[in-house]
């Protein structure tokens, strides 16, 4: 074995790596029992004037209200905040959801319960850019029941664009106006409060009202960016097979379907409702939805239909009427005529007998 040689190098190296060390002196520095020479006193008190003047010179004004953390109404770092934030983010930006309550589903009957329904919408991404788009963005997710309550709650009663400023001192210390509307302001928590107070009940055209009986006990939610039919069928013969609309696959086509966890996983399943371009629609109107042939396309073809075929019949109906109205005056025009050509006709007759008589 090598002899073990000592060197300073260590020691250098040490000092260098964890800077945090204090030396001998800087030790006696901050010491306040130790007595200071004049040199050290006077520089340590000039660097706490200039500490001091500093720090008054940077003093923030008593009402500054920092722009990334404004007033909330609940503490906006917990998780129930940001599910909170989750929800009504979502609820804004998705036309198209479905409302499933499960039954304890196990983590391996999730998995099996996403990677068919994965499959399924898979399959129809083949057709084009936009429809591997929605189906890629398709997501089957676990909610928690009350969160989502409250935030169906404020995207319908809170309107950020109804909230009146408030006026703060800017870092400079000038007066200016700040509008707090976010999901966790006091505004909106004073908007949902003054909505549901009270005994009176909702009126029914809200759509809390109409889907808040929906949403008891443990949820999920299925959810498409776009309000596609075709997607929507196949995810109804996935997850809510219901036949002879929406059969559910065979075992030829889709084995893992048949699957015992899969299987368990679909029958703790149970479709409930949903919610598509801010309408809440049950059972029997999601499967309208979903049984619509051709698509939105189809659906606005026959609009058009039917707004061109009014047209015609309303373009149809005047000129009828003035085409009735035309054949009355020509038909009296004509009566008249012939009146005043009999008359005439009869004049001439009689006077000839005159002349007749006369004459004999």
């Amino acid at each position: 074995m090598p002899p073990r040689l000592r060197c300073a190098v260590p020691r250098g190296l040490g000092s260098a790596i964890n800077p945090s060390r204090t030396t001998s002196r800087s030790a006696v520095l901050l010491l306040p029992s130790a007595p200071a020479p004049a040199a050290v006193s006077a520089t340590r008190q000039y660097a706490t004037a200039a500490v001091a003047s500093t720090g008054s010179s940077f003093r923030l004004p008593a009402d500054y209200i920092p722009p990334t953390k404004p007033p909330t109404a609940r503490p906006s770092d917990t998780r129930k905040s940001q599910l909170l934030r989750t929800y009504t983010s979502l609820l804004r930006s998705t036309p198209l959801i479905l409302i499933f309550q499960h039954n304890n589903l196990t983590a391996v009957e999730w998995a099996a319960v996403r990677r068919e329904l994965r499959l399924a919408l898979g399959k129809i991404s083949s057709d084009g850019t936009e429809s591997a788009e929605v189906a890629s963005r398709a997501e089957l997710q676990v909610i928690r029941t009350r969160i989502f309550d409250v935030a169906l709650k404020i995207v319908e009663f809170h309107d950020p664009s109804k909230v009146a400023p408030t006026e703060t001192s800017a870092l400079s210390g000038n007066r200016i106006k700040v509008v707090h509307n976010h999901d966790l302001s006091k505004a909106a928590y004073k908007a949902v409060k003054a909505a549901t107070k009270g005994d009176e009940p909702l009126p029914e055209s809200s759509s809390y009202a109409q889907i808040s009986p929906l949403l008891v006990g443990p949820l999920a939610i299925f959810t498409l960016p776009a309000v596609s039919p075709a997607h929507l069928a196949t995810a109804l013969s996935i997850l809510s097979p219901s036949p002879p609309a929406f059969p559910a696959p065979t075992r030829k086509k889709s084995p893992g379907y048949h699957d015992p966890i899969a299987q368990s996983g679909f029958q703790k399943l149970m479709l409930v409702g949903g919610r598509i371009e801010d309408k809440v629609f049950d059972l029997e109107g999601v499967k309208w939805v979903g049984g619509i042939d051709g698509g939105l396309d189809a659906l606005r073809a026959q609009l058009v239909y039917m707004l061109q075929s009014a047209g015609l019949g309303l373009t149809t109906a005047l000129e009828g009427a003035s085409k009735s109205l035309w054949l009355t005056m020509e038909s009296r025009r004509s009566v008249l005529e012939e009146e005043q050509n009999g008359g005439k006709e009869g004049a001439k007759e009689d006077a000839k007998e005159g002349e007749k008589t006369e004459s004999s």
